[in-house]
């Protein structure tokens, strides 16, 4: 159904309305195949990204879109409905940007956000690892400094060993925004630096992508970093504040992943109520009977909620206040209402959504992994509880 929207400007519903227009004709024909075929739709992100919807919340003199966080979600929406494997690249392209564009030196962003927000360029976000996930500040993928003269450069630099786990774009990705420790192992969260290291790298290598449920035109692969040389100038901020910038990263990415999981509940909820409509069972469409029309009901207000809540989380991070409790938020309802709705959905569509004909089965199989992703939703209650008690 047509999703009533309140865009700040005349260019912000234009760009909306182009987002729609590309989801509709490049990504809604292709999406069930690339799904079962498991091919990674790069030349999909080519497109959104000469459209501009690659750089979109990021300054438009290094390249990007200039646009609210409230525009840029409501287009990570429209695109997951008909694709999630492309809505929640967007969001991860955009998550791996963060880091230089909030923290970077001046010349980091003049020499480097031009390229990762033109539309040619895809990145990845390396933060967990196979036994630090939750538990992010445990990584322990090392980036040992090199003394000047000695390193890939005259400065100095680093030589980073390890393995990140669970990356979106692994194996695909051109630039890699990477966390290690440069402090002593046991250092905690004060030890880890943020660094931006591109995919041409010498010792940077993907495993092939692991096997998944849903999401399977997304690679999510192991990559391994085997003695990578990286310059000192890479770094993203000070030495062993790396943590910090990746706390602030996932608060503005969680309302991506919000953004995706409405975009993936309202897609269940259109195909509910059309076969709604559609399906006659004893002389009259199952719509007119109350125990479907009551679980449409309830999926339609659930999904209405979702959106409000991350889209007023956005404001609050447009106006310059904090949102991280409000994005923890949007991540946990949203989540978990596309886990709801689609399973419903399913329910609704009997023998029918259980069956690949219709994408009722996969949209219920993306949905659990929105509720996984960059923080589980036990975590998002861990960030939400501690607030309260924190505000009491």
């Amino acid at each position: 159904m047509a999703v009533e929207r309140r865009l700040p400007t005349p260019e912000a519903a234009e760009l909306l309305e182009l987002a729609r227009e590309l989801a509709e004709k490049e990504l809604r024909p292709r999406a069930a195949e690339g799904e079962r075929s498991a091919a990674f739709p790069r030349d999909v992100f080519r497109t959104i990204g000469r459209a501009g919807l690659l750089g979109l919340p990021y300054p438009e003199r290094y390249g990007g879109g200039g646009q609210p966080y409230e525009v840029y979600l409501q287009v990570v929406e429209e695109l997951a409905g008909e694709w999630l494997t492309v809505g929640l690249g967007l969001s991860v392209h955009t998550l791996a940007c963060f880091p230089v564009a909030e923290f970077g030196t001046e010349e980091q962003r003049a020499e480097l956000l031009p390229g990762m927000l033109g539309g040619e360029s895809l990145g990845a976000y390396c933060l967990s690892e196979a036994h630090s996930g939750s538990d992010a500040a445990a990584l322990s993928t090392r980036a040992e400094a090199v003394a000047p003269g000695a390193g890939p450069d005259a400065a100095g630099g680093y030589r980073v060993r390890g393995a990140k786990s669970w990356i979106t774009h692994g194996g695909v990705a051109d630039f890699y925004t990477l966390f290690a420790r440069t402090g002593e192992p046991g250092s905690g969260a004060g030890g880890i630096s943020c660094f931006h290291v591109p995919a041409s790298a010498a010792g940077l290598a993907a495993d092939p992508p692991e096997h998944k449920m849903g999401l399977n035109a997304s690679p999510t692969a192991v990559v391994r970093f085997d003695d990578v040389a990286v310059p000192a100038g890479a770094r993203i901020g000070a030495e062993g504040r790396g943590f910090t910038v990746a706390l602030a990263a996932l608060d503005s990415g969680r309302l991506g992943i919000a953004a995706g999981a409405v975009g993936v509940a309202q897609a269940a909820l259109d195909l509910a109520v059309e076969h709604a409509r559609q399906r006659r069972q004893f002389g009259r469409p199952i719509g007119e009977f109350q125990g479907v029309s009551f679980l449409l009901a309830d999926m339609a207000t659930q999904v209405a909620a979702a959106r409000e809540l991350y889209l007023a989380a956005a404001r609050l991070r447009d106006a310059g206040r904090p949102f991280g409790t409000r994005a923890a938020m949007a991540k946990l309802f949203a989540t978990d209402t596309a886990m709801r709705v689609t399973t419903d959905a399913v329910q609704v569509l009997g023998g029918s959504g259980y069956t690949a004909d219709l994408p009722a089965e996969r949209l219920m199989r993306e949905a659990k992994v929105l509720q996984i992703v960059e923080g589980t939703n036990q975590i998002q209650r861990l960030v939400i509880g501690r607030d309260l008690l924190r505000q009491g």
